[in-house]
């Protein structure tokens, strides 16, 4: 399959093959569990000391038949674990429980807890490769965003020698992306709730995507653009191309980065044919074992 290859001016430069990754199958239940999987993996297990609450001298034991000092029962007090240091200030305060001053917490967190969403290596793998499908797909790509061009965007590798955000600016515009740009720079807001005081004050809608080849100088040239993000190839992940893990993408592809993955494919199918030419040896091995072992057994019958 052949895709339109743009110029920096906008202009038509051709066509280029497409890799086999872009007739994956939309998966959206794994692109789901490879987002989440990211995003889980970077939380840190939090919960309260085991002991909590507990490092007192509190105790309740049931006492109805002994003098008044001793006595837990019929004393106009509720019954309930009380401290046992006596003569000092403290005695007689409850403690442990959690309706108590400095007693434990009734649902405290728990570090044990299983936070993690897990998923297998090829999973993982077959959830990227299927993100990478759904920036071709127009009906996903064009429920979030605004482009008018063909599907999937790919442009020389000029493009990635751009320094200036202006210059990057005025490109993205030819390229027919840039109307979905100035729709992230408009909806910027203010953050509702206490991240405000957290140092995340505002929200920013996701917009293009850029992959480039190599590191290169448009990756800084994006960085200061509102919802605009910009990545190697070999840095890509499922999290880019699917976020809110929800697929589908506008993304500018550079030249070599299209060629990085017809180069992977490239040496894949080697492996491949390598793995087969292996599983024919062996096979043929036993094939031979097989027959030497039946020549054997009549010898032995004669």
């Amino acid at each position: 399959m052949k895709a339109k290859l743009l110029g920096i001016d906008g202009s038509n430069k051709g066509s280029i093959e497409l890799p086999r990754v872009f007739d994956t199958e939309y998966k959206p239940v794994l692109i789901k569990r490879a987002v989440l999987s990211m995003q889980t993996a970077r939380l840190q297990p939090k919960g309260a000391d085991q002991r909590a609450g507990f490092k007192t001298t509190a105790l309740y034991v049931a006492v109805r038949d002994k003098p008044t000092p001793r006595r837990t029962i019929n004393t106009n007090m509720a019954r309930l674990p009380r401290t046992r240091n006596r003569r000092y200030l403290l005695h007689g305060r409850v403690g442990r429980v959690s309706q108590s001053v400095g007693g434990r917490s009734p649902n405290a967190p728990k570090s044990w807890k299983v936070i993690v969403e897990k998923i297998n290596k090829k999973e993982r793998k077959l959830a990227l490769e299927s993100a990478i499908a759904t920036t071709k797909m127009k009906e996903l790509v064009e429920k979030r965003f605004i482009f008018d061009n063909e599907l999937p965007i790919i442009i020389e590798d000029s493009f990635e020698d751009v320094k200036k955000t202006k210059e990057l600016c005025k490109i993205l515009e030819k390229i027919g992306v840039g109307n979905d740009i100035r729709n992230a720079k408009e909806k910027i807001r203010k953050r509702a709730g206490k991240g405000k005081a957290r140092g995340r004050t505002k929200k920013v809608k996701k917009s293009v995507l850029i992959i480039t080849g190599n590191n290169k100088p448009v990756l800084k040239a994006s960085r200061n653009l509102p919802g605009v993000d910009s990545v190697t190839i070999k840095s890509l992940n499922t999290e880019l191309l699917a976020p809110g893990a929800e697929a589908g993408r506008l993304v500018v592809w550079t030249q070599s980065a299209i060629d990085f993955l017809n180069e992977k494919e490239g040496k894949n199918s080697k492996k491949i044919k390598a793995n087969t030419k292996k599983e024919e040896k062996i096979v043929k091995k036993i094939v031979e074992k097989k027959a030497m072992t039946k020549k054997v057994s009549k010898k032995t019958k004669k």
